[in-house]
């Protein structure tokens, strides 16, 4: 009996991979994380946010994507020490090789575009430089693709009711509940859902505020100030909104829409006129 399709390359043979890159030399990375969120919600919720789009968009753009990695960059959701909070984290410096091993393992087989896709948004503080290290040694393209979430959901923002200042498409609030609510029903529980919204911490005085979870606070009516928090220090609960406007449907809407977005721009890069050389298809990093 023939193996089922997939768009996974965990879930394809060798000799499959290699036909589907004489047709499609450009692959997707989907980078995701295992972190506190509100209670109501899991740890991987940012990982099946990410999937839930790469698996709908892979076969709209007829493009693979590699198995995900569930951990990233999440220092400042570890919690208080021995609190059990579950998270798990990379340092920068791991997360930045590790980035870099997985491009240059797909540019070593032959592709020669590279789209690493993560919903959670602290995998991108850390990647600017290891991004450009893989394009200056091999000539590929290499992008960091952010699903909506956060400040930027403006394609999906129809579908979510909340107001700006119930900041909807943070963390564990309408956006991620309904994400993980679609990605598995069984996997929410609403009776510990809590609306709730971040301060700035305690220790830093009256004279400070801040209005979500950017790195940010705010001083004198300015945001310009990035301070190193915790996440516990600014967000009491793990949640950032108001989960009781999530729901099972908008979900499954906010997987379509987004799916639909990065295909088309997978369709777009898989045009570029992009060929890494043959004596940049190097993996020197293999003991």
């Amino acid at each position: 009996m023939a193996r089922r399709k997939s768009w996974n390359t965990g879930e394809m043979s060798y000799d499959e991979v290699g036909e589907l890159l004489k047709k499609n030399d450009t692959v997707m990375i989907p980078m995701g994380s295992n972190e506190k969120h509100g209670a109501h919600c899991v740890l991987a919720t940012d990982t099946m946010t990410t999937m839930g789009i790469v698996r709908e968009a892979a076969p709209l753009a007829e493009t693979p994507y590699t198995p995900v990695i569930p951990v990233g960059y999440s220092p400042h959701h570890m919690g208080r020490v021995g609190e059990g909070a579950g998270t798990l984290t990379f340092s920068g410096a791991t997360y930045r090789a590790m980035v870099y091993e997985l491009a240059m393992s797909m540019i070593y087989h032959g592709f020669n575009k590279i789209v690493f896709v993560s919903h959670h948004g602290s995998n991108s503080k850390v990647i600017d430089d290891v991004l450009r290290k893989i394009r200056y040694e091999t000539e590929c393209f290499v992008c960091w693709y952010k699903t909506p979430t956060e400040r930027d959901y403006s394609i999906v923002g129809n579908i979510m009711e909340g107001p700006p200042e119930e900041t909807p498409g943070w963390h564990a609030g309408e956006m991620e509940t309904s994400t993980v609510w679609a990605w598995d029903e069984t996997l929410i529980d609403m009776d510990k859902a809590k609306q709730d919204r971040t301060h700035a911490p305690e220790w830093m005085g009256p004279k400070f505020s801040k209005k979500d979870g950017a790195a940010t606070v705010q001083f004198m009516g300015a945001e310009n100030i990035m301070v190193p928090m915790e996440h516990h220090e600014y967000s009491d609960t793990a949640t950032i909104g108001n989960p009781f406007r999530g729901n099972k449907e908008k979900g499954q809407e906010y997987f379509t829409v987004s799916a639909k977005a990065l295909a088309a721009f997978l369709e777009e890069v898989r045009g570029f006129k992009i060929k890494v050389p043959d004596e940049a298809r190097k993996f020197t990093n293999r003991a």
